[in-house]
């Protein structure tokens, strides 16, 4: 094959067709429990989400809700993956591997905000939020049904594989998967540039801005007890039971079950099965939908 321009035109419309179409149909889970925000800046400041005030009565002056002064970082970070074939396996025709190659730059781009996001739920009761409590903590600042402070947990330790309880229909959710630049690929494949004249390589990449960080603590949970009716049960009712800062409770809903591929089984039964292991109704069915995500082990 000769090398001209219309054939690094032809080689880079393969690879893009390959890439694009795989970035855009791999299935991806960061969405179950992070929020997507743009940012325009190299970092993004966040208040206590907690501070957000519900829907009251209006009956004289408004009642103005100040958002905290103590903010949150979040700063980007960048991000590249690369490729390059060397411009003799191009004249030669040996280019059978390349889309693929390309259809695997697109699929490892798409999951890379699932490889920031999970970490941070498997590392999450050793690294502090915005409340200056691990994320997942035995004490968190909360309160009861008279406003008044309280500790509340969304944590329950022990030495079984960690499973995660969450609501995933809040605006609001668990983590912050932060989005400054969406990866996007580049070429480097002319005869004028430095990879092709000085080393004999067309090269593409892509490159990204992006980070992630923690969100609201109250929708997620987190048991390292045995993934069981009673521990599942407590595990909703510690949820469904955090209150706002007027006493009244918060809408929490848990509806999907985060596991590792060791608990699938156990999730399943838990939550699909007709019946208990005691051969009575299971009352925990429907209740939530069983999400393995092996990046949990």
């Amino acid at each position: 094959m000769d090398i001209t321009p219309s054939t690094m035109r032809g080689l880079y419309t393969a690879i893009s067709t390959a890439f694009n179409a795989q970035l855009g149909s791999t299935t991806t889970h960061y969405q179950t429990v992070a929020m997507t925000v743009p940012s325009t800046t190299a970092a993004n400041e966040y208040p206590r989400m907690d501070d957000l005030p519900g829907i009251r009565e209006w009956i004289g002056d408004r009642i103005v809700h100040d958002l905290s002064m103590q903010t949150y970082t979040i700063r980007n970070k960048e991000f590249e993956g690369t490729i390059g074939v060397r411009i003799s396996q191009v004249e030669d025709d040996q280019l059978g591997f390349l889309s693929s190659m390309a259809a695997q730059l697109g699929q490892n781009a798409a999951q890379f905000p699932d490889q920031l996001v999970f970490p941070l739920l498997k590392n999450g009761e050793t690294t502090k939020c915005y409340d200056g409590q691990n994320f997942f903590d035995t004490d968190h600042p909360g309160y009861d049904e008279d406003g008044k402070e309280t500790s509340v947990s969304n944590f329950a330790a022990g030495s079984s594989p960690a499973w995660y309880l969450v609501d995933d229909s809040q605006v609001i959710k668990p983590i912050i998967y932060q989005s400054r630049k969406s990866f996007q690929l580049i070429r480097k494949d002319q005869a004028t540039d430095d990879t092709v004249f000085f080393g004999g390589k067309a090269v593409y990449g892509v490159d990204g801005r992006c980070n992630a960080g923690y969100g609201l603590w109250q929708l997620i949970y987190k048991s390292k007890l045995p993934l069981n009716a009673e521990n599942y049960a407590a595990a909703r009712a510690a949820m469904t039971s955090i209150r706002k800062r007027n006493g009244e409770v918060i809408s929490i809903n848990p509806r999907k079950l985060l596991v590792p591929s060791t608990l699938e089984g156990a999730a399943r039964k838990l939550l699909l099965n007709e019946m208990a292991a005691n051969n009575e109704s299971n009352e925990w069915k429907g209740t939530a939908e069983p999400v393995v995500i092996p990046l949990l082990a």
